[in-house]
């Protein structure tokens, strides 16, 4: 089969691979109909490859058809269209029944201390081959995969696997206030629909803060009042000013460890994946740009929230903890516990009038084969990409 491989920073590629077939009676094999690139696979095109390997097939957030399943496979059937989470999940353990199945105790990567294991997404979660392929097995599918009703396109139900439901966690997390104000820091694909989820459950003001023309355009077409960094020295101050000098009841980051306009982190970055692998993925975990997060903490009201959904890697970051302290900020993080909200958002996905628009939501579709291309401009947010979704197959 094709698949999109990771060859070392900016280098992926499109390569014949050995199909996948069943391992464990749990199994099943997807035909992969459409597949979206996360932002968070920009982390492995550019910082993290001290925890790859050349070969390693990407991607986590794929839909497609049932192929085949393993015996105890019983709520799902070879035909059935399916979206599988980006996390995978027993839904039996201690976690699960908690809700908490990005943390799942079955295919938690102990050697690393990580969470549960997670689709094509590094040695430290599972390395577990990933959906940016023609096929996918998927472990765990007597619970993970997601039925869906044929007739719609694809696009009404891949956000499933991961952005609609990370962007309702975050939201979740975000306490907002009925009418409050919030602000989303980034607004790439999870940010956008970080906006759109609170405007529906209610938040009277979303702003949103990003520095890419097109993604700010995006957002305010929906209602976003926008701010845009490259014309404010302090952005904290540009908050204070929209919301009647305290700042915000709730921020959302969005971005995460790989900031823009963050260049002494990235320097440091980019030198420690100079370094042999071994020590390089010992100091990689130990550094991020924190701008974003500096500002959201700036940008708070005391007694606020701060809702973490972009991913961050530092094991040594110094966070401002008197700050933090001093105004009473409350603090929630997390990969999203994809299963846990599915019975809240499939409504919205299924509803006709389409509440959050994710028909149209991205805005490049191209066949799989231009993988390395959509990856180009997605990384350096030319040709107005924000959403990019593969489709394997013919073209």
């Amino acid at each position: 089969m094709k698949a999109v491989t990771w060859h070392g920073k900016r280098d992926v590629r499109v390569d014949t691979v050995e199909d996948p077939r069943l391992v464990e009676p749990t199994d099943a094999i997807v035909r992969v109909t459409s597949t979206g690139i996360c932002g968070s696979d920009l982390h492995l095109y550019e910082v993290l490859g001290a925890f790859m390997e050349p070969g390693d097939i990407l991607g986590h957030e794929p839909m497609g058809i049932v192929e085949e399943v393993g015996a105890e496979v019983k709520h799902i059937k070879p035909g059935d269209r399916v979206v599988v989470p980006f996390n995978i999940s027993c839904g039996r353990c201690f976690m699960c029944d908690r809700g908490l199945q990005s943390q799942c105790e079955t295919t938690q990567v102990k050697e690393f201390g990580k969470g549960a294991s997670l689709f094509g997404y590094t040695k430290m979660y599972g390395q577990v081959p990933g959906g940016q392929a023609e096929y996918l097995r998927v472990p765990q599918a007597h619970y993970g995969p997601i039925k869906v009703p044929d007739g719609p396109p694809d696009e009404r139900f891949v956000y499933l696997s991961d952005v609609v439901p990370t962007a309702w966690q975050a939201v979740e997390y975000a306490h907002i206030p009925q009418d409050g104000t919030v602000v989303v820091f980034g607004l790439g694909p999870i940010g956008q629909m970080c906006a759109r989820i609170a405007q529906h459950r209610g938040a009277g003001t979303v702003i949103g803060v990003d520095l890419v023309p097109e993604r700010l355009a995006r957002a305010a077409k929906h209602g976003v009042t926008t701010v845009d960094t490259r014309d404010h020295r302090d952005i904290g101050d540009a908050i204070r000013q929209l919301t009647a000098g305290r700042g915000a009841d709730s921020v959302i980051d969005a971005v995460g460890m790989e900031a823009h306009g963050a260049p002494i982190g990235k320097i440091a970055q980019d030198l420690v994946n100079l370094l042999p692998q071994a020590i390089a993925a010992k100091l990689t975990a130990g550094i991020d740009r924190l701008s974003v997060l500096y500002a959201a903490i700036d940008s708070v009201r005391r007694g606020g929230t701060i809702s973490l959904s972009g991913v961050y890697g530092g094991m040594v970051d110094p966070l401002p903890m008197m700050e933090l302290f001093d105004k009473q900020v409350r603090l929630r993080m997390g990969q999203a516990n994809v299963r846990h909200w599915i019975d809240d958002v499939m409504p919205l996905i299924t509803e006709p009038s389409d509440p959050l628009g994710v028909e149209g939501f991205a805005t490049h579709t191209l066949p799989l084969k231009e993988a390395p291309h959509a990856y180009e401009i997605f990384q350096q947010k030319r040709e107005g990409a924000i959403k990019v979704l593969l489709q394997p197959g013919p073209g």
